[in-house]
Parts: structure tokens; C-alpha cells; sequence
């Protein structure tokens, strides 16, 4: 089984990176690292302990575009050992492929990152390893069984092929959300959800149940859902104004408890967040 380190710069594609990765049967580990230089940490504590090592490494999945060293940088500098961890590489991008290639990567896989094509990388590190007759993971085999069995025809280097296309979020009705996880999109009533988080690009909606990351500003759902009685507490928060418990006031800030969570109002929002409490109050 596979001990894997994952590297991305944008924590919401790492954490699915990750996720996927830790859905696959034949990956016994699958730890994350944000930045090149956390990376090359692990990456060199691995070597210094050697491959049976508690901190071994068998395979990295790599991002190339990153602050500082980029993903072709330090495969550059992992050639240089002896037994090095192999390398996939995990972008947006299709032009590094070749380079790619020439450092001796395990394979090429474009963003946004389909399961049953990364099954088919986490195949080819096993396969290079000689752990090729571990079991395909049972979650993944069902949706990558018709992709997988084409794959073992397609030419070795997969920038022939046509990228995946760009998963947008849209609502399926006017009461829905899409959301993706784990390449399966499920809908999820606006009405269960209790606040929305700030990820970058990306928005964390929070339900009762859990939470779902999707590709869309928190800026832009301030604007469709404002209708809906969601409203700005903070740079960070979107909140539904029916699911606020509790106002607290204590030395100047403001916060507001919305189920097991208390969230910080900003002094720009918390005038209106008050006014809107006491009209909804007062009906």
C-alpha cells in the first residue's frame, strides 16, 4: 500500500486531493503539505529515514504552480537522490507535461481532478512499485470501471488527450445548490444551509449535517441570496438570518451563535445585522 504526500498551495484543492486519495484502497497514508517548503521537509525527513522508514514516502502528488519552488523545481531537486519518491504530477496546467516526463514522473493529471483518474495514477505508482495486484478501492471502482478499462489503451503521455472540462457551480432549481465532492454532485436545499465561510475563490457552506466546499465567491452568493434572507456579518460569513440563536454583546464586539458555532460580526455589518434582527423580531 501506497504512503503518499500531497502538495497544493490552495487548501480547498488539497483537502479534496486528499479526500480522494484517502478513498482509494491501495493508499495506506495520505498526508497534505501547503507550500514547497513544508514539502521539502517532509520529503527530505523521508529520505534521511529511508524508505522503510516510519516517515517513508512512496509517491508524491504534486501541483506545479506554487508560491516560491515550484512543482518542477523540486522534482528537479529529488533527481538527485538515490531512491527518490515518485512523482505525479496534479495541475491545471498541460504545457509542463513533457517537462514532466523528462524528469521521470509517474504520470500527468489535470485539474479539476476526476476519481477514476486518479485511480488510474495511484495504479501506475503501484504497478511501478510491483504492487500492481493490489484491489482497485471498492468507492471508486463502480464509477472508474468504463473509464479505467480505456485508459489502459490511451498513449502514455496523457496531455493528448483532451482536458477535463471546468465543473461550474450552478443552482439546479431555485431552491438547490449543486455541489461536488469526491467527483459525485449532490443538490443541497438553500434552506438547510446555516452560514457560508470564505475560502478564497471558493465558498465552505456549512448545514447541519456537514459542510460543502463550492467554486464560487462568497461575494457572489451575498448577491443571489440576499432574497433569501442571507445576510454579510463579516468579510469571512454569510448568514441566514432565520437561523441566528443568539446576538452577543461583550466589550464592544459583536458575534452572533448560529447552532454550535459563534461567528464574529464586524463593526461595519453589526448596526444592520442588529436592525434586521429587531424587524425580524418584531415582525
Amino acid at each position: 500500500m501506497l504512503r503518499v504526500l500531497a502538495v497544493d498551495d490552495e487548501k480547498p484543492l488539497l483537502e479534496e486531493l486528499l479526500y480522494l486519495l484517502r478513498s482509494d484502497a491501495r493508499v495506506r497514508s495520505a498526508e497534505g503539505a501547503s507550500d514547497a517548503t513544508e514539502a521539502l521537509r517532509r520529503i527530505t525527513r523521508a529520505l534521511e529515514t529511508g524508505p522503510d522508514g516510519a516517515d517513508g514516502i512512496d509517491v508524491v502528488f504534486l501541483d506545479i504552480h506554487m508560491a516560491g519552488l515550484t512543482g518542477l523545481d523540486i522534482a528537479k531537486l529529488l533527481a538527485g537522490f538515490a531512491r527518490p519518491p515518485l512523482i505525479v504530477f496534479v495541475t491545471a496546467h498541460e504545457g509542463f507535461a513533457v517537462q514532466a516526463f523528462d524528469l521521470k514522473a509517474v504520470d500527468y493529471v489535470l485539474k479539476p481532478v476526476r476519481p477514476e483518474r486518479l485511480a488510474e495514477a495511484v495504479r501506475r505508482a503501484c504497478a511501478q512499485l510491483g504492487r500492481a495486484g493490489e484491489p482497485a478501492p471498492v468507492s471508486l471502482q463502480a464509477q472508474a470501471q468504463a473509464p479505467a478499462q480505456a485508459a489502459d489503451q490511451l498513449p502514455a503521455v496523457p496531455m493528448q488527450r483532451p482536458p477535463a472540462p471546468e465543473v461550474t457551480v450552478t443552482e439546479r432549481t431555485a431552491e438547490q445548490i449543486a455541489v461536488e465532492l469526491g467527483g459525485v454532485t449532490r443538490f443541497v436545499a438553500i434552506a438547510d444551509i446555516v452560514y457560508v465561510e470564505a475560502q478564497g475563490d471558493y465558498a465552505r457552506l456549512h448545514t447541519d449535517e456537514g459542510s460543502h466546499l463550492v467554486r464560487i465567491p462568497l461575494s457572489t452568493l451575498e448577491e443571489r441570496w440576499a432574497a433569501r434572507g442571507f445576510v454579510r456579518i463579516h468579510r469571512r460569513h454569510l448568514v441566514a438570518l432565520a437561523r441566528i440563536d443568539e446576538l452577543r454583546l461583550d466589550a464592544g464586539t459583536t458575534s452572533v451563535r448560529v447552532g454550535s458555532a459563534e461567528l464574529q460580526v464586524s463593526r461595519r455589518h453589526a448596526r444592520q445585522l442588529r436592525d434586521l434582527l429587531m424587524r425580524q423580531a418584531t415582525g
